[in-house]
Order: C-alpha cells, then sequence, then structure tokens
C-alpha cells in the first residue's frame, strides 16, 4: 500500500539548531557581556527580533552599531523586568555580577541582589508576560564537585557542595539557579546552560582572560601558576544556549565546554598567534596565593579599582584543574564543541582590530 504524501501543512519545518519559533521578541540581559554581545549577534543573523537591557551609566560598546531595541533597566527594578519581558516569546538571562575577589559586606549585597534577587525579579516577570521559554546563563562554579577529588569530571547531576571556603559569586550563582527552578514548579518553560571560561571576540570591557592576553601582549605577563580549568570558544557557548533554548528539557541544566587547558597551554595558544615565549617563572600554588592575598589585603584595600588577574578565588578555582564532562548537553541538545585554537585566534584578531592589542610582525 502506498503511503499518501504530507500536506505542506503538516510537513515538519527544519528550523535548524537555532531554535523554537519565537512568539514576538527575544529579550537579552547582560547583552553588553562578553556572552551577550556574541549572543545578540547570532541571534540577529537568524533574523530574531531582539531586546537587550542596557543599565544606565554602563560599558555597552559591544552593542553599538548593532539593529536592537535597547531598554533601560536594572535587574534589581522588578517593574524594570516586567516592561522589558513584556512581549517576548524568549529570554535569555545572562546578566549577572562577575566577581572572584573575596568582597566587602556592600560587594557582598550587590552580588545578592544583582544575581539572586534579580534571577528572582526575571523569573516573575517571564511568569507574569507568559513567555515560552527562559535560559539562565549558569556559572560553572555552580556545579558540584568531588570533595576527595576536585579535578575528577563533574556532570550536572553532581550537586553543590558547600562545605568549601567557595567565593560569594559561586554560591549566588547556585541560589539563581533556585529562583529558576521555583520559576519551573510554578509553571514556567525554562532551561539552564552552564557557562565554563569563555574565550573569543567581542570581548570589550575585556574579560579576565582577555586582559591576561593583553598583559602578555604587551610584555606585562611575569609568570603564571601550574593550575588550569575548562574552558568554551564563543562560538560554542552560543550555540550551546541556542541548542538549550530549542532542544533542553524543561527544567534541566546543561553544561557547556570546549577543553580543559592549562593556563600555560592556553598562553601556548596565544603565542601560536602573537609570537613571544612563555613566561619563565612557573609560580607554586602556595607562594602565587600567599602574594595574592597580601595584595588583596594591601594595595587594594587603598586602591579598590587596582587591577588584580590572579585574585586567591581565581588562584584556588585554577588550583582544583576542575574537568567537566559535557555527555548531557552533547546526547540531549547535540552539542558538538570545536577548538580552544579557533577561540584563542578569534580573540587575537578581535583585540587586534580593536586597537586593544598591536598585530605580529
Amino acid at each position: 500500500m502506498s503511503s499518501t504524501p504530507a500536506s505542506p501543512e503538516s510537513t515538519p519545518v527544519d528550523l535548524g539548531p537555532s531554535r523554537r519559533p519565537a512568539r514576538g521578541k527575544t529579550l537579552i540581559t547582560g547583552g553588553s557581556g562578553h556572552l551577550g554581545a556574541n549572543l545578540i549577534r547570532a541571534l540577529l543573523d537568524e533574523g530574531h527580533e531582539v531586546r537587550a537591557l542596557v543599565q544606565a551609566g554602563t560599558n555597552n560598546r559591544g552593542l553599538e552599531g548593532l539593529d536592537i531595541e535597547r531598554i533601560v533597566g536594572d535587574l534589581r527594578d522588578a517593574d524594570a523586568m516586567r516592561e522589558a519581558a513584556a512581549g517576548c516569546g524568549q529570554v535569555f538571562h545572562a546578566g549577572a555580577k562577575v566577581s572572584t575577589r573575596a568582597p566587602t559586606l556592600a560587594q557582598e549585597r550587590e552580588i545578592w541582589d544583582i544575581n539572586v534577587l534579580g534571577t528572582r525579579n526575571v523569573v516573575q516577570a517571564c511568569l507574569e508576560a507568559g513567555v515560552d521559554r527562559l535560559c539562565l546563563t549558569g556559572s560553572f562554579s555552580g556545579i558540584g564537585i568531588d570533595p576527595v577529588d576536585p579535578s575528577r569530571p563533574v556532570h550536572e547531576g553532581m550537586p553543590f557542595y558547600p562545605f568549601m571556603d567557595w567565593l560569594p559569586y559561586a554560591r549566588s550563582k547556585t541560589l539563581a539557579e533556585h529562583e529558576v527552578l521555583k520559576g519551573v514548579a510554578e509553571g514556567l518553560d525554562a532551561v539552564i546552560a552552564v557557562s565554563t571560561g569563555i574565550i573569543g571576540p567581542h570581548d570589550y570591557l575585556p574579560s579576565r582572560t582577555g586582559s591576561t592576553f593583553i598583559d602578555f601582549a604587551h610584555g606585562k605577563l611575569r609568570g603564571y601558576i601550574p593550575g588550569g580549568s575548562e574552558f568554551v570558544r564563543a562560538a560554542d557557548l552560543v550555540e550551546g544556549h541556542l541548542l538549550a533554548m530549542a532542544r533542553g528539557k524543561r527544567g534541566r541544566r546543561y553544561l557547556l565546554s570546549t577543553q580543559f587547558l592549562s593556563l600555560g597551554e592556553l598562553i601556548d595558544l596565544f603565542i601560536e598567534c602573537h609570537g613571544g615565549r612563555r613566561p619563565r617563572l612557573r609560580m607554586p600554588v602556595p607562594v602565587m596565593r600567599a602574594v595574592a592575598t597580601v595584595y588583596e589585603h594591601t594595595v587594594r584595600r587603598v586602591v579598590p579599582d587596582a587591577p588584580q588577574r590572579l585574585t586567591p578565588g581565581a588562584i584556588e578555582i585554577l588550583a582544583m584543574n576542575r574537568h567537566a564532562d559535557c555527555t548531557l548537553a552533547r546526547e540531549e541538545l547535540g552539542y558538538q564543541p570545536t577548538s580552544m585554537r579557533e577561540a584563542v585566534a578569534e580573540t587575537y584578531a578581535f583585540f587586534c582590530s580593536e586597537g586593544m592589542i598591536q598585530k605580529a610582525a
């Protein structure tokens, strides 16, 4: 018996990896940040109408020249979040207060207000607006570890281990996930895309890793420590977010990484682009930890905005040599990470194009 051809109306439409069809606009918080600037460009390439939440008086250089709607507001303002979410079919909540420093009490409160209460405001606004789906950007620091062997590959199902001296940022991102899951219990369709250390173009601010590359190019990087972490190419992280929005299971979180690299290996990749040699000083972790702690309690107390690439918190993270198991994202989303060599090359090209470093002769 021959089958009857499907009518055009019943033929499935191949939406590609990008997404479910969005109703209304796509809202992005944190759009001027490293991830947000890359994510917005990908959404525009796919034909989405994008609305970006921007904060007055901040560096929004990553949004310049883009055909998007800008709405001024603050995550801590519940009314502003309602206005931002109104008429949007999907929301990417990438906005957060990122910090690897030991904050003051006032700074701790700011991290709490933005990352936890701000996420609560976004969740409530999405519920009231009836958005189709929310995707929260989670942090690798919020994923659990094996307290006996912190370098053991971790996955989404490992609970957060609370009995370590985690920085307030890590704790806040874990609590932000809880706010999203509370929203899911109230009927919100939401997923969580967990980011590792992002490297790639459109790093306008720049990020801590990007600043390290710039320091190296300018001859200011004197040494490094024998630690490492998981890093993710910006293009891979964007794709992972889009896949999570399109294919992720409601209430699930997905860990996104490209590759584990030691700090020395990361520097070597940058040397392939810019030239030079790896710094001779390979500082033992205990020594570097002591130096960073003294710096934090002396210079930064007098000059709070003084740059510090390797804070005590960042050193602790690198010393753990944390690895990621991205099996769930591969199997459920079709996530296929690419190459950190490409990520570093893209970063180098971007910094050269922006005049942030001089291209090697």
